[in-house]
């Protein structure tokens, strides 16, 4: 059960920063500038090291499995980024 519910959490938490994610690459895409997309993805692979530096972080003090919760996180993050990827291809 420890291990689902941090599963669990970290599915919710990487879903949160996937989405932070895909407002920063929306925002870029719009500008339609190379400088601007190369600083988005460096922004978004910040997001992504922050979000899994915080869970590992913060390992004491998660009621539940925190390696569960870098899993789920990592998981989310990549799903959330693939449905982005695939909407947006379908749209052009």
């Amino acid at each position: 059960m420890n291990f689902l519910l941090g599963g669990l959490a970290g599915l919710a938490w990487g879903a949160v920063c996937g989405a932070v994610n895909m407002l920063i690459l929306k925002k870029a895409i719009r500008k339609n500038d190379s400088n601007v997309l190369m600083a988005a993805n460096l922004g978004r692979m910040t997001v992504d090291l922050l979000a899994l530096l915080l869970v590992f972080l913060l390992r004491k003090r998660l009621p539940f499995s925190y390696e569960a919760m870098l899993i789920g996180t990592a998981v989310a993050l990549s799903v959330v980024t693939l449905i982005f990827a695939f909407r947006y291809g379908k749209k052009n």
